[in-house]
């Protein structure tokens, strides 16, 4: 069995801007499309986005959260 090198990473960031399932899906979808992401979560209630996956760019999510209508903090 080898390595295969792939480190899977995690970033947070705040969105406060969002409060309903509209912003919910417009940041998934978005942030979806950014390469390296494996995954997206949004909590309305903390209003948080945590982002996963493997080298993605934190420049190229932010961009992509302001691209659904968002500014992350």
């Amino acid at each position: 069995m080898g390595y295969n090198g792939s480190v899977n990473q995690t970033a947070s960031y705040t969105v406060s801007a969002m409060h309903c399932g509209h912003c919910e899906r417009a940041v998934k979808e978005e942030v979806s499309t950014v390469a390296g992401v494996s995954d997206v979560a949004v909590d309305l209630q903390t209003k948080v986005v945590t982002v996963t996956g493997s080298a993605f760019d934190d420049a190229a999510v932010r961009a992509a959260i302001e691209e659904a209508g968002y500014e992350a903090a």
